[in-house]
């Protein structure tokens, strides 16, 4: 029997595919919620059953006299009430978004669930009100934060994952020894049976030069290498960063094309404007990684910003996956994702966890 899977908060897919895309593990998919229309576009164009629905959780959930039941439930509910890049935090209406997930949990009898967010939620003081519904509804929790470049992922995103596990189907002094082994690490020891953590290289030096500036074509429809126009201004600036560099290099090499903002600020981040290194893994692909001001986001030697395939790759989105919308909103798709490669790795500790019981 297959492993009936739901995703919540479920963007383009991300998480899921590490489940469902090539389904060696035997989930189903049967329900996945998202209040992104472009991005529920996307999730039904890759995986079957056309089960990924674009609603409103809370008034969706008040709605339903029942739901579907399910083995596990996974999702990350919204991450920027938690995110140290939100300067608003207290009071963001997000960071309750947890409770509609927990009530979907409980509601269709899940034996297990998996959410995914960024570190700061387990320093939060929701994640004590989540510990404690979870535990109220009788369920076991693991937690830790994990880097995806230590499972694969040619990029170091650390991502905090929170897993339940139903009392009722597992036995507390029997859980399976979390977090997943790690498969990747920056530094292997010679007797080490973990391999190196996959570089930028590794990844994209095969593509060729990206053609024109649109995301379609008659040729190619689902075609993400695409370049931008920057300004001779721009095209300055990108030449004035080495391998590695930031605005810093920008500051020194060419101040009188820095920014003033910049000029007037000395010290701070060391990624913004910065360029991507060959030989180590990518910062953090984030939603505005076609903006070098934004972040370490220039092509370790061409001078512009990472293409929406590359960050797709980067994000180890495999070149077959299909993303509708806009430039902005496949690259909200992109940066908002699991990555794919880490995915599979929790599916292969959940589905090893399940076939336990």
């Amino acid at each position: 029997m297959s492993v009936k899977v739901i995703d919540l908060f479920c963007g383009a897919g991300g998480l899921s595919a590490g489940f469902l895309y090539e389904n060696e593990l035997n989930f189903e998919g049967i329900l996945a919620i998202d209040n992104n229309q472009h991005a529920v576009d996307t999730y039904n164009a890759n995986f079957p059953g056309n089960h990924c629905i674009a609603v409103n959780i809370e008034e969706w959930l008040s709605e339903q006299t029942s739901i579907p039941a399910a083995d596990i439930v996974i999702g990350g509910p919204p991450c920027q009430g938690f995110s140290l890049l939100n300067k608003k935090r207290e009071g963001d209406a997000r960071r309750a978004l947890w409770e509609p997930y927990m009530d979907i949990v409980v509601r269709s009898g899940a034996k297990m669930f998996i959410m995914e967010n960024v570190p700061g939620l387990l320093k939060s003081e929701e994640f004590q009100d989540i510990k404690k519904r979870a535990r109220s509804e009788g369920f076991l929790l693991q937690y830790d934060v994990l880097n995806t470049a230590d499972y694969g992922v040619p990029q170091t995103r650390k991502r905090a994952i929170v897993i339940g596990y139903n009392s009722k189907f597992f036995d507390v002094s029997a859980l399976p020894e979390f977090p997943p082994k790690p498969t990747h690490s920056s530094n292997p020891g010679s007797d080490s049976d973990l391999k190196k953590w996959k570089d930028v290289r590794s990844v994209i030096s095969d593509l060729k030069d990206p053609e024109g500036t649109e995301i379609r074509s008659v040729a190619s429809p689902y075609n993400l290498h695409f370049g931008r126009n920057p300004t001779p201004t721009s095209l300055l600036r990108y030449k004035a960063v080495p391998i590695g560099g930031n605005r810093f290099d920008l500051m020194k090499n060419a101040p009188e094309i820095t920014p003033k903002c910049w000029l007037n600020k000395p010290s701070g981040g060391t990624d913004l404007f910065g360029r991507l290194w060959w030989d180590r893994p990518s910062v953090t692909i984030r939603t505005e990684f076609f903006k070098p001001e934004k972040g370490r986001y220039l092509h370790p030697e061409q001078h512009r910003p990472i293409t929406h395939r590359e960050a797709a790759r980067i994000m180890t989105f495999p070149d077959a996956f299909k993303f509708e919308g806009s430039k902005i909103e496949i690259a909200k798709q992109i940066g908002n994702a699991v990555p794919v490669e880490f995915a599979k790795a929790i599916a292969k500790f959940a589905s090893n966890a399940l076939s336990g019981i």
